[in-house]
């Protein structure tokens, strides 16, 4: 066992983050997942997972955004925290778009239900060069299916519920080579189930005694994942850890992995 060592401090702390590869994602795309926890493993307070958030992990939170090329979230999470269309600096516009990117990610929620209110700011205040995804199934309700598709553009992605691999196919097919997930546990536990989650971003807020809610839930039966611990930082008391799906890294890879 080996501490981990003090460097010099970066001024950037999205430098670490821009500097990955996800040019080589080991399915339909690269995923990486974005989530806070507190000390004892909690993912929200009173049902809000903003509520844990430090401010360097809000900021961190916000400026991810730049990487992908959409930005996935469950309903539920949606509901919760209020989404909106996703916002980014006129700086951070232009980086992506030297990059190759449009200037902004859309968002692209995740519901076997659709019970959304399609009237909310997510749906009804984004522009047309970054309209609002829903990803749902088949059996979805028909009414419910058709107010989607009035507010959003729809995906099916499975019959009776919302498979992860048919949803970044799809996703993959719009040209979203790298998907930002943003949660709820629940969808996250069924990426890792699938084996879709690439890399993990993991904030470890100073806080304790929030709702019994881990940071993922993975369906029954599901396998376990092995990550490989690629980066850390820390700021105001709050931990950033970054993680890679162990299958996913080269030999340079392992050579260059923190011990």
């Amino acid at each position: 066992m080996e501490p981990l060592e003090r460097s010099a401090p970066i001024p950037d702390p999205l430098t670490p983050y821009l500097e990955v590869d996800r040019s080589q994602p080991r399915h339909e795309c690269w995923v990486t997942g974005h989530m806070v926890a507190g000390l004892d493993g909690t993912a929200a307070i009173h049902g809000r997972v903003g509520a844990l958030s430090t401010a360097p992990d809000q900021e961190l939170f916000r400026r991810m955004r730049q990487v992908a090329d959409v930005v996935m979230v469950g309903a539920q999470t949606v509901r919760n925290e209020g989404y909106a269309p996703i916002r980014l600096s006129q700086d951070a516009q232009e980086q992506r778009r030297r990059g190759g990117q449009s200037a902004m990610p859309p968002v692209a929620v995740v519901s076997r239900s659709l019970d959304l209110d399609w009237s909310s700011s997510v749906f009804a205040a984004a522009p047309d060069h970054a309209r609002t995804l829903v990803i749902t199934c088949s059996k979805a309700d028909p009414g419910r299916l058709a107010a989607a598709e009035k507010a959003a553009t729809v995906i099916i992605a499975g019959e009776d519920r919302v498979e992860p691999a048919a949803a970044l196919q799809a996703l993959a097919g719009l040209g979203h080579r790298v998907v930002l997930c943003e949660g709820g546990p629940r969808w996250l536990g069924e990426l890792v189930a699938a084996d879709r989650l690439d890399e993990l971003c993991l904030s470890i807020s100073p806080l304790m005694g929030g709702d019994p809610l881990p940071v993922s839930i993975a369906p029954s039966g599901a396998g376990i994942a092995d990550f490989d611990l690629k980066s850390t930082m820390v700021e105001d008391s709050t931990l950033f850890l970054r993680y890679e799906a162990a299958a996913a890294k080269t030999p340079a890879d392992a050579e260059r992995s923190p011990k």
